[in-house]
């Protein structure tokens, strides 16, 4: 047997329980010859009052429907009071049933108990069926007094197997009370043999025959039963006797009992009267005579116990001192390595992460105050103590310096990502400045492409910010329109011209939510973009719904399995602390705090018949009506919010109408758009959407293109791609511009301002 891993208790256990057991034996063994009996008398008293009581008011309400049973087999009429009756009787049976099911009165019964308890409820089931024979009149009136006969004989069946008691005086005396039952319960059918009778005007064939045996068994059993009363209670009965009721009914059964057939003169009214007076003295006189019996079994049993204590003192006395010597050896020992335990459970499970939280909340920690010394004495067991104390104090600081390591990390993440934010904002205004000084296409549309680089560029800054801890910065005085959120985002793709803008329902987002909304649905277009093949499409939609607007994002890839998807939403639906070993998913982690800072709410759904659709609800809060088009200064120059939202849609050159998809069939050559203002153009009105147009061509102050040494080659597919590009971004933007300054000259453009908003306007 292998004691290496029991616990120290059970070892200190082991080395007592040889001699413990032996004495523990010999203590059983002597206190058992004398427990048992003193146990059979304490639970005279259970059985008494949870068999005894219960199962005499059961017999009486039997032996009262048997006989209103018998009267109504004799008469061809229904009694009433034979309904009131049984519902007395099924109470009566119920509260029986729950005390032979309780635990208490089943520990205090033996084995023979148990079967006659269980043999009277399989008799009690068959009453319901019993009184259907009866209510149908498919048994006569001799069959039904057999039917609640049998049921009260299985009452008294069990009433005599409570007589096990352990003296023999008082057992004889039970067997007596019962015996007297019995003699009561034969006065009883005898009671209703006759009630049949009289009710029919005559005998049954047979029943006065039984009416004679009936009579003739109870005077049996209450003679003998009486000889073995006491003497005081053998002249209680002797006094009941002689009582004029018991004396008139003892006539009364002469009289049946010499007549052959039922007598003309009997006096009923003197029977009734005379047999309820006899049956209810016999009743009291039983269950005072079992109070008594119960009486006096609790002092015998008092007094066995008494003796069992003194003859079992002795070992008691000796296991006691074994116990204590044990107890006194192995406290000590067992208190202190508990308290060893109790020290490291304390410290892996409580305090170690209660300072990690602590510190990571940027509270200061007092490494000492945190990993206190502990005495353990100077055994054994206080070396391992004191090394205990040794671990301790380095899990802490470790922890403390792990901490700081990963607040030093976040401040380089988030220094070295405002520093390239500065710097993208400069390139971008840069780059902003020489798009509108340039007029070559082919130069403009190459400024887009370092242009769309950039924006991607500044994203990846704003992911470092944000897995940093901090806010990007980015936002907006005014609410910006859905579908120049959705265009935005497109904007930041690196293949943003594989999707395609669908229905997007009018609707306006709060400027304080625009940047991190546009940032959040790039990192999402972003995914679905890069987890389907390239041929496919990704569509973007939007509608206002109930508590918010909703934005469905579309892919047509694979898709994710059900685990996948389940732990994908389990990340998104809250903002978890930044795990640098999960780095396959940190847009995920990016969306996520996005979404957590505005109560935006984002969940991956399968999508039919193939892919993955995300989808993207933004709060009532921050929904609001759409921005109308045009400028919203009063003098009809464009804001800085609407400067910078052109500047971000700049690759959308789709208007705004939702009705269609327009991605599906617009030409490759619409993805670069070319600014207003670089070229001179010619505003002609438009045929169809009241529009001008602008026809774009050459400046006059348009630098001249390098010359080439060799004879000039023929345009590639890519440069007529970027040419009809720009020319088609120009037709669009001149739309834009002139639903807001109709045929009027254009007024100079201010500079543009940059994507980063100064600190007046993130205030504003």
């Amino acid at each position: 047997m292998n004691t290496r891993d029991w616990p120290i208790r059970a070892k200190l256990t082991a080395l007592v329980v040889g001699p413990v057991t032996g004495l523990l034996a010999l203590w059983i063994f002597a206190t058992t010859l004398t427990f048992g009996p003193a146990l059979d008398l304490l639970a005279a008293r259970t059985l008494l009052y949870d068999l005894g009581r219960p199962g005499e008011s059961v017999v009486a309400e039997l032996q009262r429907e048997r006989r209103l049973s018998v009267v109504q087999l004799a008469d061809d009429t229904a009694l009433p009071a034979l309904a009131e009756q049984r519902a007395r009787t099924d109470q009566a049976v119920a509260e029986l049933r729950r005390r032979v099911n309780g635990e208490k009165l089943r520990d205090a019964a033996d084995d023979l108990l148990d079967t006659r308890l269980d043999q009277l409820v399989s008799a009690l089931d068959a009453l319901p069926a019993g009184r259907g024979f009866i209510d149908s009149r498919k048994v006569d009136r001799a069959g039904a007094v057999g039917l609640y006969s049998g049921m009260i004989g299985s009452a008294f069946q069990a009433f005599s197997g409570m007589a096990t008691l352990p003296d023999a005086d008082l057992n004889r005396e039970a067997l007596a009370l019962t015996a007297l039952g019995r003699s009561r319960e034969l006065l009883g059918q005898a009671d209703a043999l006759l009630a049949g009778a009289v009710t029919a005007g005559r005998y049954a064939e047979g029943e006065h025959e039984q009416l004679v045996r009936t009579i003739e068994n109870q005077r049996f059993l209450a003679e003998n039963a009486v000889a073995d009363l006491p003497p005081a209670e053998r002249a209680g009965y002797q006094r009941l006797t002689e009582g004029e009721g018991f004396v008139r009914l003892r006539a009364l059964q002469d009289t049946l009992v010499r007549a052959r057939d039922l007598p003309a003169g009997l006096d009923v009214r003197a029977w009734e009267t005379s047999y309820a007076a006899v049956s209810q003295g016999l009743r009291d006189f039983e269950l005072r005579g079992a109070d008594t019996l119960a009486e006096r079994s609790v002092p015998m049993a008092v007094r066995i116990l008494v003796r069992l204590a003194a003859a079992g003192v002795l070992g008691l006395l000796a296991i006691v001192v074994c116990v204590l010597v044990a107890l006194r050896v192995g406290r000590s020992l067992d208190r202190r390595l508990t308290g060893v335990r109790t020290a490291a459970l304390e410290m892996a499970e409580h305090r170690l992460p209660d300072v990690v939280a602590r510190l990571r909340r940027g509270e200061e920690v007092d490494v000492a105050r945190e990993a206190p010394e502990l005495d353990h004495g100077g055994d054994e067991i206080g070396q391992v103590g004191r090394a205990f104390n040794e671990v301790r104090r380095t899990a802490v600081q470790a922890a403390v310096d792990e901490v700081t390591l990963r607040r030093g990390l976040n401040e380089v993440f988030l220094n070295i990502a405002r520093r390239s934010q500065g710097l993208v904002h400069r390139q971008l205004a840069l780059l902003d400045r020489l798009e509108r000084r340039t007029e070559d296409p082919d130069e403009l549309a190459g400024l887009f492409q370092v242009d769309h680089l950039a924006t991607r560029l500044r994203r990846h800054a704003e992911d470092l910010v944000i897995l940093a801890g901090a806010a990007p910065g980015r936002g907006w005085r005014n609410p910006v329109a859905a579908v120049d959120v959705v265009r935005g985002a497109i904007s930041e793709v690196e293949s943003y011209d594989r999707v395609d803008v669908g229905e997007v329902q009018p609707a306006g987002v709060l400027g304080r939510a625009v940047g991190d909304v546009i940032h959040l649905l790039a990192e999402l277009i972003e995914n679905a973009t890069v987890f389907s093949p390239p041929g496919t499409r990704v569509d973007v939609t939007g509608r206002s719904v109930p508590g918010g607007y909703t934005i469905e994002i579309t892919d047509r890839g694979l898709g994710m399995s059900p685990p996948a998807l389940a732990e994908a939403n389990r990340k998104l639906s809250r903002a978890p602390e930044f795990d640098p070993t999960d780095s396959a998913r940190l847009g995920h982690f990016v969306v996520a705090r996005l979404a957590a800072r505005h109560g935006v709410r984002v969940e991956l759904r399968p999508a039919v018949p193939g892919g993955t659709t995300a989808v993207v609800l933004v709060p009532s809060d921050l929904v609001t009506d759409e921005p109308a088009l045009g400028p919203a200064a009063p003098d009809g120059a464009a804001g800085p919010d609407d400067r910078r939202m052109a500047k971000v849609t700049r690759l959308a050159t789709v208007p705004r109408t939702r009705a269609a998809r327009p991605g599906r069939d617009r030409p490759e050559s619409a993805v670069l758009p070319l600014p207003a203002g670089r070229t001179s153009s010619v505003e002609t009105p438009a045929d169809g959407d009241g529009l001008p147009r602008r026809v774009r061509r050459r400046g006059p102050v348009a630098r001249p293109r390098p010359v080439a040494v060799d004879n000039p080659a023929h345009r590639t597919p890519e440069e007529a791609r970027r040419a009809m590009s720009a020319l088609q971004a120009g037709t669009a933007r001149g739309r834009r511009d002139g639903a807001r300054r109709a045929v009027e000259p254009s007024p100079p453009e201010p500079p543009a301002a940059p994507d980063h908003p100064t600190a007046t306007e993130r205030d504003a």
